[in-house]
């Protein structure tokens, strides 16, 4: 398919502190945007929010971690988006519509977005970082694959789909952040639809 199914249930003086983790990650992604991600210190960034470098770490665990904003509480919420999907959609596309939806960010969020994702795609430390919060991701489409398969989440199938969809989703995003005038869902949908015309669909 080429669409989602639709039937799927789609600083410190002056300053008033920021102390949530968008308005946190969003300062952050100003600052490594403006100053280069190594440059930028933490107390940089707790500076510029008004705070003090000990909340800093009530957010966030590392610098490295401030790109990925909220991702723990977008992957419980494709957890729940998957848990609703009925049992008669077929697997990839309750998968496709999942990753649609978790890839879904309003209009105020997108230019935020599409920096977050040229500092996690470009940058060396980051990249590696990246390697551990792949590796959920990947596991709430093996789990889902798996209890739909009847198999472990450890299995083949399970964790060959986790890859695939991981995959298929970063090169949506490489041409996304090429083309500003791109949609990230048609460029997902687009993705999907090269792994099912070259049959790497399972019915």
């Amino acid at each position: 398919m080429s669409e989602a199914d639709p039937s799927v249930p789609r600083p410190r003086t002056g300053r008033q502190r920021s102390t949530t983790v968008t308005e946190l990650s969003h300062i952050g992604l100003a600052l490594f945007i403006e100053n280069g991600f190594d440059a930028t210190t933490v107390d940089d960034i707790a500076t510029a929010a008004g705070i003090g470098r000990r909340t800093f770490f009530r957010y966030f665990s590392s610098k490295n971690d401030l790109p990925w904003g909220e991702f723990e509480d977008l992957l419980d919420s494709m957890r729940d988006y998957l848990a609703s999907v009925p049992p008669e959609v077929p697997l990839i596309d309750a998968l496709h519509a999942a990753v649609i939806e978790f890839n879904a960010f309003p209009d105020e969020e997108i230019e935020y977005h599409r920096q977050r994702m040229t500092l996690l795609l470009n940058v060396p430390s980051l990249v590696a970082h990246s390697t551990l919060r792949y590796a959920s991701w990947r596991q709430v489409i093996a789990e889902y694959a798996a209890e739909r398969l009847g198999l472990s989440a450890d299995d083949l199938e399970p964790q060959t789909l986790g890859w695939a969809l991981l995959s298929l989703s970063l090169s949506a995003y490489e041409q996304w952040l090429r083309h500003d005038d791109a949609d990230l869902a048609t460029l997902i949908d687009a993705a999907f639809a090269v792994f099912e015309r070259h049959q790497l669909r399972r019915d």
